[in-house]
């Protein structure tokens, strides 16, 4: 399965390039392969390019938000994230690195739900967090004041 075929996102904000499993409303497994090409690498930081932390956090909850929309119960529905917590990040992630993502859902109910994700590079943990999501209707309505 692609990511795009289940989430919203796409390039340049689609952090997930390969799904491997997917339990669906239980739990994830994916990577994010880092070509180097990224725009942000430019800039994030010249001679030294680095993957932002907040990035390795999205990809972690794009994959959480497979599992979410792979479960029936939450057809038409987008998973946004309600909170993060307990976010720690051990290794630099450089251009070329594969980041191999991992996401098990927690607690859910009809309207949010909590996940636990952690990324690697090599087997060495770079990242992880606790999410905290609220799922609201995938369509957009009248944002307009009354």
């Amino acid at each position: 399965m692609r990511a795009d075929e289940v989430l919203p996102h796409r390039p340049p904000f689609l952090f997930v390039t390969e799904v491997h499993r997917v339990e669906p409303g239980r739990s994830a497994a994916g990577a994010w392969h880092l070509t180097g090409d990224e725009e942000f690498f430019a800039g994030h930081f010249p001679g030294r390019p680095t993957l932002p932390g907040v990035l390795m956090v999205e990809s972690l909850a794009q994959l959480g938000a497979v599992a979410v929309l792979t479960d029936d119960r939450f057809a038409g529905r987008l998973p946004l994230f309600g909170g993060i917590e307990r976010a720690r990040f051990r290794r630099q992630v450089v251009p070329g690195d594969v980041l191999e993502l991992e996401v098990t859902l927690g607690r859910m109910s009809a309207r949010a739900g909590k996940g636990t994700g952690r990324a690697t590079v090599d087997g060495v943990l770079a990242c992880e967090a606790e999410l905290l999501f609220v799922i609201v209707d995938a369509a957009v309505g009248d944002r307009s004041e009354p």
